[in-house]
């Protein structure tokens, strides 16, 4: 077994989803992914708890993105345009990442356990917005109305980049998917 070639997590992270998107997710096991990487379980569990985790690498870098982009925004910035300057690191992010994304979100929509691990990430990308907004002096609500409606048009703009009839970058959908909710904010603050 190839167990120093480099990137090991990259690998089996490669490998999983390959098995992933072949035999699927339930069927799919631990030692497998590890012998289509070239290594070995024990190696597996110390990069990953479980294989639903291979799913979720670098989530804490894009939870981090997003935080660190809200507290670089330049004084006086509105929450929302702070978000929107969170939104612009996250499309960076995934800069060249579609064709993995899409096959990663299509495990995820097929099974309800991962869906509820996808939902729990955005709820601490949420939660991390908000208090990097009140660490700005946004008072609450509007630090948590921001968090949540960043979150929220990440979500959707990130299922339209995914889509397979979207071609567009990333950061494109993004900015239209946060024009959409300024639009729709206006005309119900209009009437």
């Amino acid at each position: 077994m190839g167990r120093w070639e480099p990137d090991a997590r990259g690998r089996l992270a490669a490998a999983a989803l390959e098995l992933y998107g072949e035999r699927g997710y339930e069927q799919t096991t631990v030692a497998e992914i590890a012998r289509r990487a070239g290594l070995t379980e024990r190696t597996f569990f110390r990069h990953y708890a479980d294989k639903r985790e291979v799913l979720f690498d670098g989530s804490d870098t894009l939870l981090r993105l997003f935080t660190d982009a809200v507290a670089g925004a330049p004084a006086g910035t509105a929450p929302l345009d702070a978000v929107a300057a969170a939104l612009d690191a996250a499309a960076e992010f995934f800069t060249d990442r579609r064709d993995h994304s899409r096959r990663r979100q299509a495990v995820i929509a097929a099974h309800a356990e991962l869906r509820e691990r996808e939902l729990i990430k955005l709820a601490s990308i949420a939660s991390a917005l908000t208090e990097a907004l009140m660490g700005r002096g946004v008072a609450q609500p509007a630090a948590a109305l921001s968090a949540e409606a960043g979150v929220a048009v990440f979500k959707i703009g990130f299922e339209r980049w995914v889509g397979a009839e979207e071609d567009a970058p990333m950061a494109r959908l993004l900015r239209e998917t946060l024009e959409a909710l300024r639009e729709i904010a206006g005309d119900e603050l209009a009437e």
